[in-house]
């Protein structure tokens, strides 16, 4: 049986695929809560023309929504690629208890810039599908070239 952890990425993998089918950047999230998705969300930068709707930002405010409060302490994030800073000091803000994401964004992820973006309390492991994820957005710029 599949372990909790990849099946919520695989979740997030689902919705980083629809981004893709609406030729958006292809990348997913979803956000658990007590064991069960509350939150999902996917680029949506081409369609809402705006650059702060990334996968992570759409989700987020979603469970802050579904919670009816700016809190996610008791949260996991699950992402299909690392957020950039942007959405790691949004995560900040929300306080997210844990961030799981599958692969490194080397040139714009926040790890590059600033580790201590995310919230000190918010337990972060990375890699979980890292190269499933990784992939879709590689491909989906190589088609765009």
């Amino acid at each position: 049986m599949m372990d909790s952890d990849e099946r919520y990425m695989r979740e997030a993998l689902r919705e980083a695929q629809a981004a893709g089918a609406e030729d958006e950047v292809p990348i997913g999230a979803v956000v658990v809560c007590r064991g069960r998705i509350i939150a999902r969300g996917h680029n949506m930068t081409e369609r809402l023309h705006d650059p702060t709707a990334h996968a992570e930002m759409i989700a987020l405010t979603a469970a802050t929504e579904a919670l009816a409060g700016k809190y996610l302490d008791e949260c996991t994030l699950y992402v299909t690629v690392e957020p950039c800073p942007m959405c790691a000091a949004a995560l900040c803000w929300a306080q997210l208890g844990r961030l799981v994401w599958a692969a490194p964004d080397p040139r714009r992820g926040y790890s590059r810039f600033s580790p201590s973006l995310l919230h000190p309390r918010t337990e972060v492991a990375s890699g979980l599908l890292a190269e499933e994820c990784g992939t879709l957005v590689s491909d989906y710029f190589k088609s765009k070239r």
